[in-house]
């Protein structure tokens, strides 16, 4: 069995103008590259005041080199450079959201157990939120499906229901487990697991992201620890 074609990064300096996308784009797949992840911003401060940002993430046997010449030659591109893909750098994310004293406990446990997994290699980010109110919290719960490398979500607070176990419901049917501490209102019993120590919730995160750790959660989905 052949080896899958590496995922490589490259971020373009570009004019921010009409049709720039569409022109790398094409110059992208006249490589027979695949563009896997694409994010675009414009620049509001420093030397490139005015210009956009694209970085592009794809899979491709292509000759790299070959590929930023080309786009470095379409006019509207002021720079082309190679990195390596957030992936290599962040590895997965475990996305913490919730009320801040809860969010921040929570984050102890996961920092701490990233950081005996990263030591030995792997790649685990921990990202947090703290926001109050229901809408507020099922939009940000219902943006974290949309999030590059979201590999777990755990929900800290007191009280969470209605629009957020709604939007729970539809993050775990985009494949992304959710854990949630022990609180009153329904969001527990959305949740595939319910922790009741903060700190736990964190380690249990990060050891079912964990390629070396043996939990996982659909072993003990439903649970209540």
């Amino acid at each position: 069995m052949s080896e899958p074609d590496p995922l490589s990064a490259i971020r373009i300096i570009a004019e921010n103008r009409k049709g720039v996308l569409r022109d790398i784009a094409s110059v992208v797949a006249d490589h027979q590259a695949n563009i896997m992840m694409i994010h675009q911003e414009t620049f509001e401060f420093g030397p490139c005041r005015g210009l956009a940002e694209l970085y592009v993430e794809y899979l491709g046997s292509t000759d790299q080199q070959q590929l930023i010449t080309d786009l470095a030659a379409i006019p509207s591109v002021n720079g082309v450079r190679a990195y390596h893909p957030f992936s290599d750098i962040y590895g997965s994310r475990v996305i913490i959201i919730g009320g801040g004293a809860q969010v921040g406990q929570v984050a102890v446990g996961a920092i701490n157990e990233a950081d005996r997994h990263n030591i030995r290699g792997e790649r685990i980010s921990v990202d947090t939120i703290p926001l109050v109110g229901e809408q507020t919290l099922a939009l940000a719960v219902d943006a974290v499906s949309r999030l590059p490398r979201a590999s777990i979500l755990v929900l800290a607070g007191s009280l969470m229901g209605g629009a957020i176990s709604d939007s729970v419901d539809r993050v775990k049917r985009a494949g992304i487990p959710v854990i949630a501490l022990n609180m009153a209102g329904s969001v527990p019993e959305h949740a595939d697991l319910v922790v009741t120590d903060p700190i736990q919730a964190g380690v249990f995160a990060v050891m079912h992201v964990s390629k070396r750790a043996v939990f996982d959660i659909a072993r003990v989905r439903g649970r209540v620890f």
